[in-house]
């Protein structure tokens, strides 16, 4: 099976880990998508342009215009199977690639919902009723959790067609599973690690706050990207609280062990989209965490939340508020947390990380429901005299 993956950042790494998941379900993959950095990619793509971080508007210009020459840029690929489009901005232009190959199935894959899909304003009603007709020729649609389809999905009547989940679960592109280092035991200070794209400035003020107002009780570790645009006085805050340490990006899955190796508890509170795509993900680092043994710690009436209570581990604090972080943290000493973390790693090794049969599993359904649309499509022709054989 052949697929046309069209990408909105192909600097992402997780656009990669995608494209090494295709393959591993037997999938033949071409990558085309934009670019918003300098610098070697992993592997040969088609550039369609160039767009920069939270700029909508130049983005959507840079969508036009690839539009318009796609047909050019891709003159030389092979007609493709399936053509998947990661986010809206990729399905417009899976729209043109349809255009140019009619046989091939739509699969639009969402991993987020942004915030101006959301609300009753005249924007989002419009970029709703954009993507609902785009959506009326997608044959499957991906996305990364339960709460997407029951908050945003279904309620708003987006699409027909099915809906496969694909968690973010840990992956590792050639090779086995590798075993996880047994952690070290627990011992003061407890380590709370917060990783991935730090965006929320309620949790950079409640670490803050609850680390300084009990000096040497607790180290959080940050790694990752953070969002200055959200969070402008990141490094001052960090600088300035010897409890607090940020060491910088990190690669996935390559540095998972050695970072979350150092930390007892894994912070998956998110107040970023408050309400709406902050309480329904269920983000990398809830898999990461979990599969090294992390304790996570989530908010109660999230998507989060809810996962951890069907696993029975992890810790919930009831309500945004440092107060009640404070208090529920302040009831850990080390014996205690190592009682959460061997009920984390109780949970089975499948809940975290994605094997080679989830990834023949999503590639198959893919080829299933292609060759049903074909068969549908030929019976069609045959209705209308087009064809007999």
């Amino acid at each position: 099976m052949r697929i046309l993956y069209l990408a909105h950042d192909l600097d992402d790494s997780a656009i990669w880990r995608r494209v090494a998941m295709l393959r591993a379900g037997g999938a033949t993959v071409h990558l085309a998508g934009f670019r918003r950095r300098e610098g070697p990619l992993p592997e040969p793509a088609t550039l369609l342009g160039r767009t920069a971080d939270a700029r909508l508007a130049r983005r959507a210009f840079s969508v036009l215009r690839a539009g318009a020459g796609l047909g050019r840029r891709l003159a030389t690929q092979e007609a493709p199977d399936v053509i998947l489009a990661r986010n809206l901005e990729m399905l417009a232009l899976a729209a043109r690639a349809k255009a140019l190959w009619p046989e091939a199935l739509v699969v639009y894959e969402v991993l987020d919902i942004h915030r101006m899909m959301l609300g009753e304003g005249l924007r989002a009603q419009a970029m709703r009723a954009l993507e609902r007709r785009l959506l009326r020729r997608v044959g499957l649609v991906l996305t990364s959790s339960p709460g997407f389809i029951n908050e945003y999905f279904q309620p708003f009547g987006q699409t027909r067609a099915p809906i496969r989940l694909i968690e973010n679960k840990c992956f590792y592109p050639g090779a086995a599973i590798p075993p996880v280092p047994a952690p070290q035991p627990v011992t003061a200070p407890i380590t709370i690690g917060w990783f991935g794209i730090l965006r929320c400035a309620w949790s950079l003020d409640c670490l803050d706050r609850v680390t300084r107002a009990s000096p040497g009780r607790y180290r959080v570790l940050l790694r990752g990207k953070p969002a200055l645009d959200q969070l402008p006085r990141f490094h001052e805050t960090v600088a300035a609280n010897p409890d607090l340490e940020f060491g910088g990006p990190y690669r996935n899955p390559e540095d998972l062990a050695g970072i979350y190796g150092q930390v007892h508890l894994s912070w998956l509170i998110d107040r970023y989209d408050a309400g709406k795509n902050s309480d329904w993900l269920l983000p990398n680092r809830l898999y990461e965490g979990c599969r090294h043994h992390a304790v996570p710690v989530a908010l109660a009436g999230t998507e989060v939340a809810s996962f951890l209570g069907d696993c029975n581990i992890g810790l919930t604090v009831a309500a945004p508020d440092v107060d009640q972080v404070s208090d529920l943290l302040g009831h850990l000493d080390p014996p205690r947390v190592e009682v959460l973390r061997g009920r984390v790693r109780d949970v089975p090794e499948a809940v975290w990380a994605t094997g080679p049969e989830e990834c023949q599993d999503v590639t198959g359904l893919m080829a299933q429901i292609a060759a049903a649309r074909g068969r549908r499509r030929q019976a069609a022709l045959r209705r209308k005299g087009w064809f007999t054989t």
